[in-house]
């Protein structure tokens, strides 16, 4: 009798979450829906900053040889330029989180290429295409069929929350033919390592990233269409019209040259795309950001930080290149002035170790000098990091300011927004100030980019 029990809950199962056309998916929708979140294009530029989810795949975003590269991260880059605010990226691999994500505020535009739907659309807003995709059976060459009777009493793995279960429901009902089709949690690349692996026969992905995996697999077919190519877009909240008319502008600007350039170096070039994806210094095969990471680590552990946030400071002073000089004579892995070169001890700039010991000798000099006025430490590595930039003594002027005018002296935000205002005279001029002026914004979006380079790298390379 259990046994029977056990044998029945089991078909259940199945015939609910497997075969994936199913009476309640159909017409049964998400009681716990919540209100949407508001914030359209003027809300983004006051704030400073547009959110986009994006995948972390071989051709979306990922980190290689310390530089952030993808065709929706490259595209993303361009976009946030001409909206004239910086980008945060937010890695989500769950279709469905994303659009969670999106109405309740964590982020503002889904960059995933993604097909229109009844159930998508009534979630939010999708932008004009930015091209379009067909959609692919993902096999090994001794597997591939001709038919789609060949896959009788077969199963294919597609991801959950794509349109591809919805593209294989349609052709089961129309050619009436029986094969299982399995939701997975792992995304499409994922899915045809598996297929590469022998784990699975089957998977479905659309053809660009089939593609783009096929110039690296030897024996991946991926000749059989599923669908014929579809146009795909972006995503925006229903309430972000202003937001839609930007993005849609940029698109129809971006359409001739842009789009099929960043398009051609992602998916039509095979030497680039093997490399990226089997480089240990790419966080798609490896762990790696630099040949020095070991180097970084040692230098890390000094001053108590994350490795991959020194590792963010020195792409963003040298992109690793040990004989980078700027126009104002900085040298080194972490590009320090002839005289902070003296003053701690560095006597051939070119040499890593030596370039990268003298810039932590300084970091922990800077890291002493805040310590007592900004106790809390992540708090107290902006002040550092702005003071690496701009020289400390421009920003004890704005802490001085700050103090002056009631602010918050142990909040890099409160002293933030004094030191954007040192190239006013009405604050350069006040006797508090000792250092003159500055252009102190630069600075401000000097911590930004150095403190996004480590979310990043935090989100694809392991501590």
């Amino acid at each position: 009798m259990r046994k029977g029990v056990i044998i029945l809950f089991g078909t259940l199962i199945i015939l609910l979450f497997g075969v994936q056309c199913t009476f309640l998916e159909k017409h049964f929708q998400d009681p716990f829906a919540k209100e949407t979140y508001i914030l359209d294009l003027e809300g983004i530029k006051t704030r400073g900053f547009i959110r986009a989810a994006v995948d972390n795949n071989s051709t979306g975003f990922y980190i290689y040889r310390g530089r952030r590269m993808g065709y929706e991260y490259e595209l993303l880059r361009d976009l946030a330029k001409r909206l004239g605010v910086q980008l945060n990226l937010v890695l989500v691999s769950d279709i469905d989180k994303a659009f969670e994500y999106l109405n309740d505020g964590r982020v503002d535009i889904i960059a995933m290429n993604l097909e229109t739907n009844p159930d998508r659309e009534s979630k939010a807003t999708f932008t004009s295409p930015l091209g379009k995709i067909s959609t692919v059976l993902v096999s090994r060459e001794n597997e591939s069929i001709q038919s789609w009777e060949d896959l009788q009493s077969d199963t294919v793995y597609v991801r959950h929350g794509a349109i591809y279960k919805s593209q294989l429901c349609k052709i089961k009902d129309s050619l009436q033919v029986d094969f299982m089709v399995m939701e997975s949690p792992l995304h499409e690349e994922s899915l045809i390592d598996q297929v590469v692996e022998g784990e699975i026969k089957y998977t479905l992905a659309d053809q660009n990233i089939a593609l783009a995996n096929a110039t690296y697999y030897e024996g991946l077919d991926i000749k059989w269409k599923v669908t014929d190519a579809e146009n795909v877009s972006w995503v925006v909240r229903d309430n972000s019209p202003k937001l839609l008319e930007s993005v849609n502008q940029w698109l129809e600007d971006k359409q001739k040259q842009f789009i099929p350039m960043l398009y051609a170096k992602y998916f039509l070039n095979s030497k680039n795309s093997y490399f990226r994806s089997t480089s240990p210094f790419s966080s798609l095969a490896g762990n790696r950001i630099s040949v020095y990471d070991e180097l970084i680590q040692e230098g890390a552990g000094e001053l108590g930080w994350d490795w991959r946030l020194l590792a963010s400071l020195v792409y963003k002073e040298s992109r690793f290149d040990t004989t980078a000089t700027s126009y104002a004579g900085a040298k080194g892995l972490l590009q320090l002035m002839p005289v902070t070169l003296e003053r701690f001890g560095v006597e051939n700039p070119n040499d890593p170790t030596q370039s990268l010991m003298g810039g932590i000798r300084y970091l922990r000099y800077l890291d002493k000098f805040w310590m007592e006025r900004v106790p809390e430490t992540n708090e107290r590595i902006k002040f550092v990091l702005a003071s690496y930039n701009i020289g400390h003594g421009h920003v004890e002027d704005a802490w001085r300011l700050a103090l002056k005018y009631g602010a918050n002296t142990q909040s890099w935000k409160d002293v933030a927004s004094f030191l954007e205002l040192k190239s006013d005279p009405e604050y350069y001029r006040d006797p508090i100030v000792k250092s003159g002026f500055a252009k102190g914004h630069l600075a401000v979006n000097y911590v930004k980019d150095v403190l996004n380079i480590f979310e990043s790298y935090k989100a694809l390379v392991e501590p």
